[in-house]
């Protein structure tokens, strides 16, 4: 027997493009009314919306159906225990809006990230009050935050995780706390239009070239009023390297051979040109050097980047490495 099929294939994508429609259109709606929100908010009652959800349907529908049984039969304990449940539902509905007001959300960054992974914003809730608040939770479109409880004067910092597919500056503009306390009949949130971003820096390519050949920099060494070599920092090690200037303690414990840098010693670096990778593609040429990057910043070894607009020396440390790799993220074609 045939599987019947369904007249419209496509109904479903349909339905969903246009509740996608509608969803813009709303969000552009509340956030001309609203405007942009400084970085630290706080939720007025005028901004905090509620709602019965599918339980707190149910439960007005039951509500309802045993008034109108003690009505019928004039039962004295049916219409207590209506008016119980009754007296339930509006103070739950009263405690789930209550539970919002008056938060302070305030944004606290996001570490930058690679391309594929999802970037991290932080986003501090405080409670001033004297009440305890229960069930909070932060969302945006198809992310979520884990579920937290704030004590009277408490602050936590909610982490709102959303996924990356390119590099560049990728904006939260719109973001939601709510609540289902106390019973979960009603649903309780408030919307928040910050102007906040993080950054995303190109994804490392998997099979990149080889890098540029090592340079080696000759110079003079320094002494301090001792006699002995000023200490600058580790590279990676060099064959022919002196066994005297193996960093051996580094070595147990990371397994990677490094050789002391001294001031005045000869110094080897590497310079990553954007004008030197053979592609014709911006982002696989981006993608080089970003591999270039991480691979040279973990072996401690001095790098220097030229691209279209900016070129930074060879040097290594954490300082130089976001720099170049945000110059690469926000990389514009012939500009950066």
């Amino acid at each position: 027997m045939s599987s019947i099929q369904w007249p419209f294939p496509d109904l479903r994508a349909q339905i969903s493009s246009v509740k996608a429609r509608a969803g813009d259109r709303v969000q552009s709606w509340a956030r001309k009314r609203q405007g942009s929100d400084p970085v630290t908010t706080r939720l007025r009652p005028g901004r905090v919306y509620i709602l019965p959800t599918g339980v707190g349907m149910i439960f007005g529908f039951m509500a309802f159906a045993m008034l109108l049984g003690s009505m019928n039969y004039n039962n004295n304990m049916s219409f207590v225990l209506t008016f119980v449940l009754v007296g339930i539902g509006f103070v739950s509905m009263h405690q789930c809006q209550r539970n919002l007001v008056g938060l302070e959300l305030t944004f606290a960054g996001a570490d930058p990230v690679f391309a594929g992974q999802a970037i991290r914003f932080r986003i501090a809730v405080t409670n001033e009050s004297k009440s305890a608040r229960y069930g909070l939770r932060l969302h945006a479109t198809g992310t979520s935050s884990d579920t937290h409880d704030l004590a009277p004067g408490e602050s936590k910092v909610f982490i709102l995780p959303v996924p990356t597919t390119r590099r560049g500056r990728i904006a939260l503009d719109r973001f939601g706390v709510r609540t289902l306390f106390p019973f979960e009949l009603f649903r309780s949130w408030a919307w928040l239009h910050m102007d906040i971003s993080g950054l995303v820096f190109p994804a490392p390519a998997d099979d990149a070239p080889q890098p540029p050949p090592t340079t080696v920099a000759h110079g003079h060494r320094q002494h301090d009023a001792r006699g002995e070599e000023d200490f600058a920092g580790l590279r990676k090690y060099h064959e022919g390297d002196s066994p005297h200037h193996v960093a051996w303690k580094a070595y147990a414990r990371s397994g990677q051979l490094l050789s002391k840098q001294f001031a005045g010693a000869d110094t080897s670096s590497q310079w990553f040109d954007y004008a030197a990778i053979e592609s014709n593609d911006v982002e696989e040429r981006l993608s080089v050097l970003t591999r270039w990057i991480v691979d040279a910043d973990r072996t401690l070894e001095d790098y220097g980047l030229r691209v279209p607009g900016a070129e930074f020396k060879p040097a290594h440390g954490e300082i130089h490495r976001r720099n170049c790799l945000e110059t690469l993220a926000l990389f514009q074609g012939g500009q950066s």
